[in-house]
């Protein structure tokens, strides 16, 4: 394959670029983030942000540093100019780096899985004492590597789109306000982040479906069809629509190659993988005591409601339980940073929608449902805990509503009924 070199002027010039809009950014008004706590700027680790494409990663990076007072040399390899970039171009860009930020003892590389063999440049840099920030967009490469790349030198962080909490920090509402307004405030907040969910940018865009639809393109298309072999994209595509839809459903992958007529089990099975690897959508596995078998069956879920039912205009009652359940799924996925809870679900005649373990040992069972003011409906969910406490040797039961707060108790068992506000807000004010 031939390439050609690029220029150090063109080098010098993208940096001298972003350097000013770094100088530009104000971390004082930058939404505070639970994450910021993971990162361990004295470390001789890599600090590595990993998530879906406009999570944030590069914003709490550039917060991160900005607000100790960090003096950091910083380039972004997503542009345009860097595309054809090779590894071993690498060290001319650290060069270049030095050249217009002088000495430097932390470096902010965003995006740069999208370098061949970037691992090796970044071990160099490790060996030569330089604390390093990276971000990256992709899972296999930034997750599923690492241990084999970075030999155990790195502290990862996942970052997901806005939690709820976060959302009302930009919009300065306060969560704790028990007055009228406050609670209509916080209620209509909510409605609207059931639909259009916490990507940072939406909340400083109009046209938000347009935003929403464009970014599902550009993880599509940048972050696997250009590093994958897809040779069926348009049905990939529309494959990622409907599983986007399918939230909290079991996978098939033959049922999902007869779907979309990839021709064999093996593709759709590499596609989904695609998606997950791209942060699209996020699969969690059925619990069993024994470990070789929670290898077996996956619930489906999005990384954000945002990106359910792209393309219809008004959320529809058929989905509103599911967007319920894809928050709390995301929610717990965060937590996970601070509880250290593994997340599952159970089935077996009835189902758990999720089951928090850790090392084996099941710590909670929830079920969520938006409505349970019907017998039939009220009934399922409970019963369902009430066995699962049985079988999974758990007595901590939650049914998470939408409005709901109160106790039920039977069979000398408590479930804690609680709506989807009292929940997300009673977790952030004991964190």
């Amino acid at each position: 394959m031939i390439y050609f070199m690029i220029d150090k002027n063109v080098i010098k010039q993208l940096i001298l670029d972003q350097q000013k809009e770094v100088k530009e950014m104000k971390h004082e008004m930058l939404v505070a983030r639970r994450e910021e706590s993971l990162f361990d700027l004295n470390s001789s680790l890599a600090q590595i942000a990993i998530g879906v494409r406009r999570s944030g990663k590069s914003t709490i990076c550039h917060k991160v540093l900005k607000q100790n007072n960090i003096n950091y040399a910083y380039i972004n390899f997503d542009d345009e100019r860097l595309y054809d970039l090779q590894s071993d171009e690498l060290n001319a860009v650290l060069e270049t780096l030095y050249m217009v930020y002088g000495d430097f003892k932390y470096l902010f590389l965003d995006e740069i899985q999208n370098i061949p063999s970037w691992f090796l440049f970044v071990n160099r840099l490790l060996r030569q004492k330089i604390h390093l920030f990276i971000t990256g967009s992709n899972a296999k490469l930034l997750s599923g590597e690492l241990s084999t790349h970075l030999t155990g030198r790195y502290n990862q962080i996942e970052l997901f789109p806005f939690s709820f909490g976060e959302v009302l920090k930009c919009k300065n509402i306060d969560a704790n306000d028990a007055s009228t307004s406050g609670v209509a405030f916080r209620q209509a907040a909510f409605d609207e982040y059931m639909s259009q969910g916490g990507f940072p940018e939406l909340l400083q865009v109009r046209h938000k479906k347009a935003y929403i639809k464009n970014l599902f393109n550009s993880i599509i298309t940048r972050d696997i069809q250009q590093r994958f072999s897809v040779r069926y994209p348009e049905s990939l595509h529309k494959m990622a629509e409907y599983l986007c839809d399918a939230v909290g459903a079991e996978l098939s992958y033959k049922n999902l190659a007869e779907q979309f007529a990839f021709g064999s089990q093996h593709t759709a099975e590499k596609y989904v993988s695609y998606l997950r690897q791209a942060y699209l959508l996020i699969g969690i596995r059925k619990f069993s005591f024994k470990a070789k078998e929670r290898i077996r069956n996956e619930k489906n879920y999005a990384v954000d409601t945002a990106l359910i039912s792209i393309d219809k205009e008004i959320m529809s009652d058929k989905n509103f339980g599911s967007r319920l359940e894809n928050i709390v799924c995301i929610e717990l996925l965060r937590r996970r940073n601070y509880t250290y809870n593994d997340v599952y679900f159970y089935k077996k005649g009835y189902e758990i929608d999720f089951v928090l373990a850790e090392d084996g040992k099941v710590k909670e069972l929830i079920q969520v449902s938006a409505d349970i003011s019907a017998v039939k409906t009220f009934n399922r969910e409970t019963n369902a805990l009430f066995r699962g406490a049985a079988e999974l040797r758990c007595s901590n039961l939650t049914l998470i509503t939408l409005n709901e707060n109160r106790k039920y108790m039977d069979n000398n068992l408590i479930i804690n009924i609680v709506s989807i506000l009292e929940w997300i807000n009673n977790y952030d004010s004991i964190q």
